[in-house]
């Protein structure tokens, strides 16, 4: 049961005054539909409105608050003219001036005669003192409340900033104090204030340098928040491994022989990630490991000699791939390196034929097919595993959570291998994935040469066509990115449409185009042309990030590139690059290059380090746009941001460890008031786990 000190909290926003269904819904979209969800929508700037001068004495260009009489009211000619309302004081006069104005709405809140305080951005215009729109109209007793730096805050289309502001402090007053769950000497020693003096100051800010996150109040609550993050992911993870799982251990056999088979020795970082798989087996508990390598590390060959530990002790073993294509690929890459194992290994599609699909069931039913490689079909109804004992999902991030627990309850404590051919980086693996188990794959198998990346200005369109007419004419393949799929009446970027009737001209039916709203179908099966040889160029928007392995493909164009992150960019150039042959990569770009995405230009030139890159997109574009969050099951934190408080991370990650470690129960006093944290924070799943034990 959440703690009853936060009820409060957790109420619907409707429940505070003046929030109606209308705005309710806007409220919902800009932060979320509780209280709480208010609470943490901080400012993002501050207006100071301290500055009160007497008219003719106040600079132009500043917020002033003016205490003036009004004098008379003006209405324009026309409705297009503005409505002017002249007020004086003993030093001159000022008009304030309304565009689409409601007279009566004016004449009631700056009725002539009386006294009003004003307050907006005061200007001089024709040597005329103005004020535009007003920010704030109050009675002369009410100034004091406006001679304050005001927060401002992020909004959302039909939410003024009044309404929003007014709503939050609406919010703060449900705010309970609640019992300290940090150490108090480190409290101390940060000069941190309570939570909810934190809240309460972040939203009141006293200066600007207080809505940045290095202020007290901010760093105050960003450590709770990744506290709470990180208490989570290893109450999670100990509860995992007091999960009974099963001791597997091989012979060794299968293994020895497919090494034995291989074209190429096992780089140093693929050797030890297989010793990593083969010991987490072997103990009695269940593994959840994440496999990290960039696009053409190896992470197939690692993958299969994992499942065959699981064969070799009599079990099966499934590979799960996001897509038709990518299923198919691994499965190609897998049979001729098991074809003189004598084991059998399946292909399990939604697009499988009847006739074939029920003989692919009845192999994985009774066993007989040691290996299952499929799509998402492999969780469904109707597929019955014999004895699944080893999981394996490719692009971990294309699936959810609940899929990866699905297609693991299709056996009994079955361990689960996840891979990602997408880098993430350092802190958002200690985030996302501090429930896991990490093996990373730094090399590059042997004989791959560096891609050679290039960036040219997109004036030159017609010279980069002309270059890929003779690689074609050489025997080469290429793909040709573009950012969007339909013109836009608000962009001047090529549509993927437009550039592949352009490059049918050059290049005739041996173009072929796909996008992602295409019918996967018939995605697979231009994919699969371009994968055969029939299409020289394939025209694509950034759904072959992840894709179609085409050794012969050695050029990549991406167009707009100034418009993508760098990971994205990192994948697509991966697809080059995977045969013998020298590739290149042309990035297209259309100036002028704001300082980021010439930044981003000039990593890609320097590193084909995934790694590296990852590091760097995470700085230059923060944590939710890495991945995606939404799409990836990331966590979206509220308050913490992971380029400016990952020293608080690594504080948080070493605290959490000892918590969980000494106080595992969380029984003690701080660690009731750590429960407190988790409900705060909406980690109700850690605190279900201490109390099942």
């Amino acid at each position: 049961m959440r703690p009853e000190p936060l009820y409060p909290l957790f109420v619907p926003l409707t429940n505070l005054p003046g929030i109606g269904p209308r705005f309710a819904k806007l409220f919902e979209q800009l932060a979320g539909p509780k209280v709480l969800d208010l609470c943490w929508h901080l400012p993002i700037n501050v207006i100071d409105r301290r500055y009160s001068p007497k008219i003719g004495e106040a600079e132009p260009g500043r917020v002033a608050t003016l205490l003036v009489r009004v004098c008379e009211h003006r209405p324009g000619a026309s409705r297009r003219q503005p409505y002017k309302v002249v007020c004086e004081d003993e030093t001159g006069r000022v008009e304030l001036i309304f565009f689409h104005a409601r007279p009566d709405y004016l004449e009631r809140i700056l009725p002539a005669g009386k006294e009003v305080a004003v307050s907006g951005r005061f200007e001089l215009f024709n040597h005329q003192a103005q004020m535009t729109h007003p920010d704030h109209v109050v009675k002369p007793d009410e100034v004091g409340q406006l001679l304050r730096l005001e927060p401002i805050y992020p909004l959302t289309a039909g939410l003024p900033q009044k309404t929003v502001a007014k709503a939050i402090r609406m919010a703060l007053r449900h705010v309970p104090v609640l019992p300290e769950w940090l150490d108090p000497v480190f409290v101390q020693k940060r000069n941190w204030p309570s939570w909810s003096d934190a809240l309460l100051q972040a939203h009141n800010p006293a200066n600007s340098s207080d809505v940045e996150p290095g202020s007290c109040a901010r760093q105050r609550l960003a450590y709770d928040e990744l506290l709470a993050n990180q208490l989570a992911l290893l109450i999670v993870r100990k509860a995992a491994r007091r999960t009974p799982g099963k001791s597997l251990k091989g012979d060794g056999s299968l293994r020895s022989s497919v090494k034995e088979a291989l074209p190429f020795s096992l780089t140093r970082s693929q050797a030890e990630a297989v010793m990593e798989i083969e010991q987490d087996l072997a103990k009695p508990s269940r593994m959840l490991r994440l496999l990290q390598g960039d696009v053409g590390s190896g992470k197939t060959v690692v993958a299969l000699l994992a499942m065959l530990i699981a064969v070799e002790a009599g079990q099966q073993a499934a590979l799960m791939a996001p897509t038709e294509i990518l299923a198919r690929q691994h499965y190609e890459t897998l049979r001729p390196l098991t074809a003189h194992l004598g084991i059998e290994v399946v292909l399990l599609t939604g697009k499988d034929k009847a006739k074939d699909r029920r003989q692919t069931l009845e192999a994985i039913a009774s066993g007989r097919a040691a290996i299952a490689v499929g799509t998402h079909a492999l969780f469904q109804d109707g597929v019955d595993f014999s004895k699944l004992a080893v999981a394996v999902i490719d692009e971990q991030h294309r699936f959810g959570v609940h899929q990866r627990l699905m297609l693991a309850g299709k056996g009994k404590d079955v361990d689960v291998l996840v891979m990602t051919a997408t880098p993430i980086p350092r802190t958002l693996m200690l985030t996302a994935y501090g429930d896991m188990d990490t093996s990373r794959l730094l090399e590059k198998p042997a004989g791959r040469k560096p891609v050679d990346t290039r960036t040219l200005d997109i004036e030159r369109l017609s010279e980069v066509v002309d270059g890929l007419r003779r690689a074609v004419e050489s025997g080469a393949q290429a793909y040709w990115v573009c950012p969007l799929v339909e013109e836009s009446e608000t962009s001047d970027l090529a549509a993927v449409d437009q550039r592949y009737e352009t490059l049918r001209k050059v290049f005739g039916d041996r173009v072929g185009l796909v996008h992602g709203r295409m019918k996967s179908a018939e995605k697979d099966s231009i994919m699969a042309d371009f994968k055969a040889g029939s299409l020289a160029v394939l025209v694509a928007t950034t759904v072959i990030e992840v894709g179609v392995d085409v050794p012969n493909a050695t050029v990549m164009v991406i167009e707009h590139a100034e418009r993508f992150g760098l990971s994205q960019l990192h994948q697509m150039r991966g697809r080059v690059g995977r045969g013998g042959d020298q590739s290149v990569c042309l990035l297209l770009y259309q100036k002028p290059l704001g300082e980021t995405a010439h930044r981003r230009l000039e990593i890609m030139r320097e590193t084909e380090d995934g790694f590296v890159i990852s590091e760097e997109d995470l700085r230059l574009r923060g944590a939710g746009e890495v991945l995606g969050t939404r799409q990836s099951g990331m966590p979206s934190f509220r308050v913490a941001d992971l380029t400016q408080h990952d020293d608080l991370l690594a504080i948080a990650r070493s605290d959490a460890k000892l918590i969980v470690e000494n106080d595992s129960w969380m029984d003690s006093k701080r660690g009731a008031a750590l429960r407190t944290l988790l409900y705060l924070f909406e980690r109700d799943a850690a605190v279900r786990y201490i109390r099942s034990g």
